[in-house]
């Protein structure tokens, strides 16, 4: 992912003001450390940290229309820009870069050309004929994007916080599918899809179109003239990713320049059942997999380092987001600069714990059009912060636009978990790719559940965080959280001890609102909380409010105490599902 600054209608045009906006920029130079640009036209500056993943050679940026009367500063991937290019033919192109087609673009259609993009972006568009700009962002969010207005009248936007909160008077999340026109001052959702409006949808699960639509989302996806990877935990998500990507590469022409073997990533602490599933997975397909090993105490070091990249306080972010920060590092001193990830599939299919509990199919479906909604301040945000850190970029086949199109336009009875039929969670998914004459994987990866791998990176990871923490905060410390954190008040020492760390590097009140708050169990939101009673006093976003309805749901017969020990055992691990599943 590259880094964007910009800074738009400020009253200083000085040299000072330019020199700023370079110190500025250079905090993002961990997201692009190709390239560095700066282009100032009048009170506007565009600057850019490249992470150069398409036309290394002669993408760098800001780019431009033919006469310079546009330029534009990207971050992201147009996945369609081969196609968009033949519908302009009019125009000439400076680069081969992807991102080259949106001045150009602007040009033919003014600003309503955005949702004729088909990838994941952020951008600021300047038209110096009459100093106007326009500002996007990606349909889900899985771009990073902030907005700030200074005292002098000025618009800043930023690929992260620290690039805007010293400098403005207030700040926030740039919203996921909208854009910002300066000719209008104001916000306009693009993206608008069916599903949007949570109306429950009717159309018939059918598990070939479902196969048929991921399987472009992750070839398209495979565009790349850099080394590249896929993230490969060992779990359906990430599994299935791996698959395709790997029975898809030879014909590409990422595989003329870089070959046709595979590589796959996985992380754990020592003796993982994670790391054990992700090589059975990468010999199954054979791929040439790395395993990166990490200790409890590697990943306290870290933490620090991780809330100032991740820019958030949240509990579940941080403990995820830990782990694939220090892979990240790792796989990118091997070379690699680009990796295929697996997020999203639990918010499209209903895949959390608690979706057991859904007491009808329009609830289920309301719900996960409210997690894909909340994305961005979640997983789409540790995985785009946690790689960029490294100069890294991830990309999430599940949650393309056509994807997600088709996936949110299944009846929500399909989706639904149900024992007495043999549906799991995600059963579409695994349906959609179980072929007995060409199989993507073997039967019981395909059919594993969910909690066999949350222990990958989990039990003694967060019960380290946890006594770290105590260590740090104290009991009196916490009697009076509510009066030095009255906004999202921690009610846990680690949280408290997250909070602290984040409000030293972005103690604005700004900073603190762009973080999430609210009741959840096991990573639901807050309406779901009404679907079991015992959850309203025993809220926990981590999972374990969600004690036993895995075993419940699936063997409800059958007395806890009856069960084999090692289930018992393995009930606490299950129940770190949510945060730990790094990448499906």
């Amino acid at each position: 992912m590259c880094g964007i600054l910009a800074v738009l209608g400020c009253s200083d045009e000085s040299q000072a003001k330019r020199v700023r906006v370079l110190e500025l920029s250079r905090r993002l130079k961990h997201r692009g450390p190709d390239w560095s640009g700066l282009y100032q036209h009048g009170d506007c500056y565009l600057a850019h940290q490249r992470l150069a993943i398409i036309d290394p050679a002669s993408g760098d940026q800001p780019l431009f229309n033919e006469d310079k009367s546009v330029a534009v500063t990207v971050n992201g991937e147009i996945y369609n820009h081969e196609e968009l290019r033949k519908k302009l033919t009019k125009h000439k192109f400076r680069t081969g870069s992807d991102c080259d087609v949106i001045a150009h673009l602007y040009e033919e259609y003014g600003e309503d050309f955005v949702d004729m993009l088909d990838g994941i972006f952020s951008f600021v568009l300047l038209d110096t004929r009459d100093n106007s700009y326009i500002v996007a962002r990606d349909a889900i969010g899985v771009t990073s994007l902030y907005i700030g207005w200074g005292l002098d009248g000025s618009v800043w936007i930023s690929s992260e916080m620290k690039g805007l909160n010293d400098d403005c008077e207030h700040f926030e999340s740039f919203p996921p599918g909208h854009m910002y026109s300066s000719k209008s001052g104001s916000f306009r959702r693009w993206y608008n899809p069916p599903w949007f409006s949570e109306a429950i949808p009717s159309v018939p699960y059918d598990p070939l179109v479902l196969r048929r639509a991921f399987e472009n989302a992750v070839i398209k996806r495979l565009m790349t003239d850099v080394p590249f990877g896929v993230l490969l935990s060992g779990g359906l998500d990430s599994s299935l990713v791996a698959s395709i990507t790997a029975r898809y590469l030879a014909g590409t022409k990422a595989a003329k320049q870089w070959g046709s073997q595979l590589h796959s990533f996985c992380v754990g602490l020592e003796g993982s059942p994670d790391l054990k599933a992700a090589r059975e997975v990468a010999d199954y397909l054979g791929t040439v997999h790395h395993e990166f090993y990490f200790t409890v105490q590697d990943g306290i070091d870290a933490i620090e380092d991780v809330i100032y990249h991740i820019e958030t306080y949240d509990v579940t972010t941080i403990r995820a987001s830990t782990p694939m920060f220090l892979m990240s590092r790792k796989i990118k001193s091997l070379g690699v600069k680009m990796v295929m990830s697996g997020e999203g599939s639990d918010e499209i299919f209903g895949g959390y714990l608690y979706f057991h509990k859904a007491p009808n199919k329009d609830e289920f479906h309301q719900e996960t059009c409210r997690k894909i909604k909340a994305l961005h301040q979640y997983d789409c945000l540790r995985a785009n912060k946690a790689t960029s850190a490294w100069g890294l970029e991830a990309r999430v086949p599940f949650l393309d636009k056509e994807f997600i199109n088709v996936a949110m336009s299944i009846d929500p009875e399909s989706k639904m978990i149900k024992k007495d039929e043999g549906r799991i969670e995600k059963w579409v998914l695994r349906r959609a790719f179980d072929d007995e004459n060409q199989p993507y994987l073997p039967k019981h990866i395909l059919y594993r559940q969910k909690e066999q791998f949350s222990d990958g990176v989990g039990y003694s990871w967060i019960d380290g965080l946890k006594t770290h923490a105590a260590e740090h905060v104290t009991d009196k410390m916490m009697l009076n959280a509510s009066y030095i954190f009255p906004h999202n008040t921690p009610t846990t020492k680690e949280a408290y001890y997250y909070r602290m760390i984040f409000e030293r590097f972005f103690p604005q009140n700004s900073a603190r609102l762009t973080v999430p708050g609210g009741a959840s169990v096991a990573c639901s939101t807050a309406k779901a909380v009404e679907w079991d009673a015992a959850w309203k006093n025993n809220l926990d976003p981590s999972g374990r409010a969600a004690l036993g309805v895995h075993l419940s749901a699936y063997d409800a017969e059958t007395p806890l105490s009856n069960k084999p020990s090692k289930i018992i055992d393995s009930i606490p691990l299950m129940m770190e599902i949510s945060e730990v599943a790094i990448h499906g």
